[in-house]
């Protein structure tokens, strides 16, 4: 379902919110985007919403100011996110900056060690296409390569603080 917000930042953690009362009680995979006049547009993929939180795989912000942004935009967007989403489950910091590729790396510092292996966030912020957010988990298990995707299960109101963050950390002035 798609919403056209008015043009303040808030608009589209509303917009979300109201998606999630209307989708409470979902709990087969939902795909949810609200957007704004500006461009900014929020994609969640929900696997379930109950009364109280939610479960995601993956949560994307389209960020069209940021399309071919010098990079510095995109490291001063990843070390203001990692100073301000401090609430999950582990602290966030820039791991790999590529300018090449217009990319920056985030994860979980450290990762939540597990007996079987760890767990973590990983974002990827990118000034290709449309530029863009996207946050998702994965867990690796100790003695096999590769990773498996994690599902997110945040209460409500930390998936719209969340979104706010997203949004209020993201560089004006861009090109």
């Amino acid at each position: 379902m798609l919403f056209h917000g008015s043009a303040t930042p808030m608009s589209l953690s509303h917009d979300l919110q109201q998606e999630i009362t209307r989708h409470v009680g979902t709990a087969t995979p939902t795909t949810v985007t609200v957007s704004e006049a500006s461009g900014l547009s929020l994609q969640v993929e929900f696997t379930a919403i109950d009364s109280m939180g939610c479960s995601f795989s993956e949560i994307r912000l389209f960020v069209p100011s940021l399309q071919n942004a010098a990079f510095d935009a995109l490291k001063k967007w990843a070390e203001q996110l990692s100073q301000r989403i401090t609430y999950l489950l582990e602290n966030i910091g820039p791991l790999e900056f590529d300018p090449d590729a217009g990319e920056v790396l985030i994860r979980s510092t450290p990762p939540s060690q597990l007996p079987s292996g760890a767990q973590y966030f990983e974002i990827i912020l990118s000034s290709q296409s449309s530029g863009a957010f996207s946050l998702k988990r994965y867990r690796s298990v100790k003695g096999q390569s590769g990773r498996d995707p994690v599902e997110i299960t945040l209460t409500h109101e930390v998936l719209l603080k969340l979104t706010d963050d997203l949004i209020d950390t993201i560089p004006t002035g861009t090109p």
